[in-house]
């Protein structure tokens, strides 16, 4: 009997023809989780004002960046599918699924229940737990595991913000760019709207005090924002970065609410008004390399700062399908595995 894993990323379009955009952003924004508001008003939001808006913009920026082999993400994703299974051996079963667009989770699933598993590993690649991101894989992984009458051993891996093998491939990669020519190092995480923070908070104390998040501990362990600087400060640590040499931000905010802050657009501004000239930008909620980091961070705000006065804004590339975080995953599978 052998271990199923089902690896999970966000989705991309098939194509980046308008046609394909539009129809991807219609799944991944009606979905309740992303943008939690009531069904017609969530409908009425994203088909009549969001999508229609929004969709050719993005099919402009997806040309930008789509390769001869696809769109990054899905080859990325694909890419560390076959070197994971390769790392772990026969007695595993791997395959990847896309929380929206294909590979479906419905068809990698029951790829997956094909075989003779008597355990069935559930991987969201999100390192941070969001319940727009882990969250909606649970709950649809859940939906069709719902529609088979025999199920194996379940394991939901929640997330891995502070996972030894994963800072440590991080810092890896960034120790191939000249640390030393960079004026200063920005971790830009994608941002959620205030309310989706709060309405996770089980204890009363979401966002009541600035510096809330910057540690750790029983009340926040939940927290989203909480994990996202336990990344950047467990990076920055390898890194032996100083306190004054590194910031934290969140990018990739929709519409009018307040979202988590600072937002990276302000920061980058602010950097190139301090007079920082090379700002390096390392994006740990992504572990593949996608729209959000090679065309918002490695293009836009690389413009932005530019204009701002700044000289030279870099991204440093993802973990995608680096040896050390393939063995990083490897070795968290085999925990949990063994279970």
């Amino acid at each position: 009997m052998k271990t199923g894993v089902l690896l999970v990323n966000l989705g991309t379009p098939k194509s980046p023809n308008p046609r394909d955009v539009y129809r991807y952003l219609i799944e991944f924004l009606t979905d309740k989780r992303v943008i939690d508001l009531p069904w017609l008003r969530r409908q009425l939001l994203v088909r009549g004002a969001i999508v229609p808006s929004r969709y050719r913009q993005s099919a402009k920026a997806y040309q930008q960046i789509w390769t001869d082999e696809g769109s990054p993400l899905l080859v990325y994703s694909k890419k560390l599918e076959i070197a994971l299974s390769h790392s772990l051996g026969g007695n595993y079963v791997i395959r990847l699924g896309m929380r929206y667009q294909d590979p479906s989770l419905e068809e990698q699933i029951a790829e997956l229940m094909k075989n003779d598993l008597s355990h069935l590993i559930i991987l969201p690649l999100f390192p941070q737990y969001a319940s727009a991101t882990t969250g909606s894989v649970y709950q649809r992984v859940q939906e069709i595991l719902s529609k088979y009458s025999v199920l194996p051993k379940l394991t939901f891996i929640d997330q891995f913000a502070n996972d030894s093998g994963m800072i440590s491939a991080f810092g890896t990669i960034a120790r191939e760019y000249s640390l030393k020519d960079y004026d200063h190092f920005l971790f830009s995480f994608h941002g959620l709207p205030q309310r989706q923070l709060k309405a996770a908070d089980r204890y009363g104390k979401c966002l009541t005090h600035p510096e809330c998040c910057r540690e750790v501990c029983n009340e926040n362990r939940l927290c989203y924002s909480a994990q996202c600087y336990g990344t950047a400060f467990a990076i920055a640590k390898n890194l032996n970065f100083q306190a004054t040499e590194y910031s934290v931000s969140f990018q990739s905010r929709l519409g009018k609410e307040p979202w988590m802050q600072p937002y990276t657009s302000d920061v980058i501004k602010e950097l190139a008004r301090e007079g920082k000239k090379k700002v390096l930008v390392f994006c740990p909620s992504f572990v593949c390399d996608c729209l959000e980091t090679i065309y918002e961070i490695g293009v836009e705000y690389a413009q932005e700062f530019k204009h701002a006065g700044g000289e030279q804004l870099d991204l440093v590339r993802g973990l995608n399908a680096h040896p050390e975080w393939i063995q990083a995953l490897a070795q968290m599978i085999s925990r949990n595995s063994s279970l």
